[in-house]
């Protein structure tokens, strides 16, 4: 049963089942492998993704859930060429060690971004309190999401 929706910006059809998780639909369905697996259970966010504009985690809703709706992934962010702001920031602080949480970990900040421009060290703590990093990169992506909120307010 085909699923309509935009994903990253255009119109996309994908043709799963409906209750096929977001996330396989993503990776196996649509070839959009930079949102990971991490847990399965909503707890690790690193299948962080864009509903509608909001931080979710793609292994806990289903395609059917986004039927419609506006989907964006870590793909649809920024490209080589031109960069997203957190992915600037990213590279200049030199985040990723391993990289395996590194887009969940970015989605969920531009979320929390778009909701809040300027967010204080402890809003960016409690934001992304639930996306874990095993390399232990806290005060980088810390340091990465001030920076990029800086970046954004001078566009």
């Amino acid at each position: 049963m085909a699923t309509s929706l935009t994903l990253n910006g255009a119109a996309a059809v994908i043709d799963l089942p409906r209750d096929t998780p977001l996330l396989w639909a993503l990776r196996d369905g649509m070839g959009l492998t930079g949102t990971k697996y991490g847990c399965g259970v909503a707890a690790c966010g690193a299948c962080t993704v864009h509903v509608d504009g909001a931080a979710v985690r793609s292994c806990q809703i289903t395609l059917g859930d986004v039927a419609g709706a506006e989907v964006l992934t870590i793909e649809g962010l920024g490209t080589p060429a031109a960069l997203h702001a957190l992915q600037a920031a990213w590279i200049d602080h030199q985040v990723a060690q391993c990289g395996y949480c590194q887009s969940g970990q970015i989605m969920q900040a531009a979320a929390l971004l778009a909701e809040n421009p300027a967010p204080s060290l402890i809003e960016i703590d409690e934001a992304m309190s639930g996306n874990l990093c095993r390399c232990g990169t806290y005060p980088r992506i810390r340091a990465a999401v001030q920076d990029a909120a800086k970046r954004l307010q001078e566009v």
